[in-house]
């Protein structure tokens, strides 16, 4: 069978669209999120949840391509990183990054890149490469010093986190962008091992995405949803505890 014929049927099984992979993710995430912050001794829950990091790269990668302003892109990941962390330290006091600061450090990287794909000078390339090397010191060496360390300093999913949208982003096709999702998930899976390995099975509903955004702009839910159901959680288990 050739490479034509296989494009054709995974086109017939394309059943879900950008917006109800967003929403799979969402309830894949809150189960995660109810297993680390309230039901601690049910690792079930973990394991359900590893599938939603995947998947939100891959919208990522997906927002990169499509969306009309790059930069307000850009800066709405970051502010709300930056509204949550605000948010996460005076109900924790603590450093530890969200994963919209982690996906700013991707999307920064993927307009890096860019950048240097569309110039011919070769110098062009030391951008990308300076924004993964800074990328890298944040997420892999500035956790290591013992004054950040002491305040639980940390980027979620670390570098390899930061790199999986980088990877899915990189190829054009579709079949394409799943194999690279498979091998991002791989390098997740050898950098933190563990319950880590059921993020594979994010493949499945990445595998039935069609490619549309869908009739709805959901974003918003998103971007309100994530800190509002972390924050509520998080009072939750203290109210427990």
């Amino acid at each position: 069978m050739g490479m034509t014929e296989l494009k054709k049927q995974s086109k017939g099984l394309a059943l879900l669209s950008g917006n109800q992979l967003k929403l799979l993710a969402l309830v894949l995430m809150t189960i995660d999120h109810i297993g680390m912050l309230i039901f601690t001794k049910y690792r079930i829950l973990r394991i359900i949840g590893r599938s939603a990091l995947p998947i939100f790269a891959y919208m990522i990668a997906e927002g990169c391509t499509y969306t009309r302003s790059r930069r307000k892109y850009l800066t709405n990941i970051f502010l709300l990183g930056v509204v949550y962390q605000i948010v996460y330290w005076f109900v924790e006091h603590s450093l530890y990054m969200s994963i919209f600061i982690t996906f700013t450090l991707s999307i920064c990287m993927i307009y890096s890149i860019d950048y240097a794909r569309k110039r011919e000078n070769i110098l062009a390339w030391i951008v990308p490469v300076l924004t993964a090397a800074l990328a890298w010191i944040l997420c892999e060496m500035l956790p290591e010093i013992p004054a950040l360390k002491a305040f639980g300093y940390k980027i979620d999913y670390g570098f390899f986190g930061a790199l999986m949208p980088v990877l899915i982003y990189l190829p054009k096709e579709r079949y394409q962008k799943f194999i690279a999702a498979a091998a991002a998930v791989f390098l997740l899976y050898l950098d933190r091992r563990g319950v880590q390995v059921w993020a594979f099975l994010a493949l499945i509903p990445l595998a039935l995405y069609n490619g549309e955004r869908g009739r709805l702009n959901i974003k918003t839910l998103f971007y309100v949803y994530y800190p509002a159901h972390l924050v509520l959680l998080e009072i939750i288990s203290k109210l427990l505890k």
